[in-house]
C-alpha cells in the first residue's frame, strides 16, 4: 500500500541541519527535474517581482528569502518540515515504533519542489505552491506530470494507491487506467441537520486521522473494497462509490472532528 498525501502550505523551517543534497532523496528518476525546479525558484527569489509571481503578501518576503537559499538552508526530515491540520492530526512523531517503520515504506508527500518525498528525506523549507508558473520553466504541476507517474508506480509497486491529494496536487500525476482497480481516493463529507459537504477543516483532519490509524493497524488492503471495509472496522462511516477510469472513490463521512 502506497499512501499519496498533499504536502502542507505551512513548514517548520529546520534550525540545523546539512544542506541540500538531492541525491539522497529517495526516486532518484526525479533528480534531473529537481535540479532543474530548485535552480528556478533560486532564480525566481532573485526577482523584484518573486512574491507576486509566487503568490505572496507583502508581509511574507521571509519566504521568498527561503526560496533564495534552498540550496544552502538546514534540512531535516520532511515529516518535521510540514506541518498543519493533516499533519498535525496524523502526529508521525508519537506513533508506535511499528507504524513509524511502516510509515517510511507506505507514506509518499507530493512535492512542488521534489516531486514526491518520504517521511524520511531531508529538506530544507520552501515555499512554493502547486499552481505556480515558474518563469522560464511553465507550470509547477505540467513539469511533474512528465516524470511523476515513474517515480509513483515504482513506490507503489503491486500493492493499493491510497490517493489524498488535494485536487492542486492530484494536478501532477493522474493514475493511468491500467492502475484503476488498485487506486483509491478519499473524499471527507461532514454531515451535519441531514446536509453534507465538503469542509476544508474536516477533510484535512480527518484523513490525517485515517492515515495514523492506518499505519497503527498495520493492515495491508489490496483493493478500494478492502480499504473501505477496514475502515468500517477502524470506526469510519464508508461510502464506497463505483470503480471508474481513474479509481474508486470513498466517502467518509463525519458529524465531527
Amino acid at each position: 500500500m502506497l499512501i499519496l498525501l498533499p504536502p502542507s502550505e505551512g513548514k517548520t523551517a529546520p534550525r540545523r541541519g546539512k544542506p541540500l543534497d538531492l541525491s539522497t532523496l529517495g526516486s532518484p528518476v526525479l533528480t534531473p527535474t529537481r535540479e532543474r525546479v530548485v535552480d528556478a525558484v533560486i532564480a525566481l527569489a532573485a526577482r523584484p517581482d518573486a512574491a507576486e509571481v509566487l503568490g505572496l503578501g507583502g508581509t511574507q518576503g521571509d519566504l521568498v528569502d527561503l526560496d533564495a537559499r534552498l540550496r544552502t538552508s538546514p534540512t531535516t526530515r520532511a515529516d518535521r518540515v510540514y506541518t498543519g491540520v493533516l499533519y498535525d492530526a496524523l502526529g508521525l512523531d508519537s506513533l508506535s515504533t511499528a507504524a513509524r517503520r511502516r510509515a517510511t515504506s507506505r507514506v509518499a508527500i507530493t512535492s512542488s519542489v521534489f516531486g514526491l518525498v518520504r517521511p524520511g528525506d531531508r529538506i530544507p523549507s520552501y515555499r512554493l505552491s502547486g499552481d505556480v508558473t515558474l518563469p522560464g520553466l511553465g507550470p509547477v504541476a505540467g513539469l511533474w506530470r512528465e516524470v511523476l507517474g515513474e517515480a509513483v508506480e515504482e513506490a507503489l509497486g503491486t500493492g493499493l494507491l491510497v490517493d489524498l491529494r488535494s485536487t492542486m496536487y492530484a494536478a501532477f500525476w493522474r493514475p493511468p487506467v491500467e492502475l484503476a482497480p488498485r487506486v483509491a481516493t478519499v473524499r471527507v463529507l461532514h454531515e451535519s441537520a441531514g446536509m453534507r459537504k465538503v469542509v476544508s477543516h474536516f477533510n484535512k483532519a480527518t484523513k490525517g486521522r485515517i492515515v495514523r490509524a492506518l499505519l497503527e493497524d498495520g493492515g495491508n488492503p489490496r483493493t478500494p473494497a478492502a480499504l473501505a471495509r477496514l475502515l468500517t472496522d477502524l470506526g469510519w462511516t464508508v461510502e464506497v462509490g463505483a470503480p471508474t477510469s481513474r479509481g474508486t472513490q470513498l466517502d467518509v463521512v463525519v458529524s465531527e472532528v
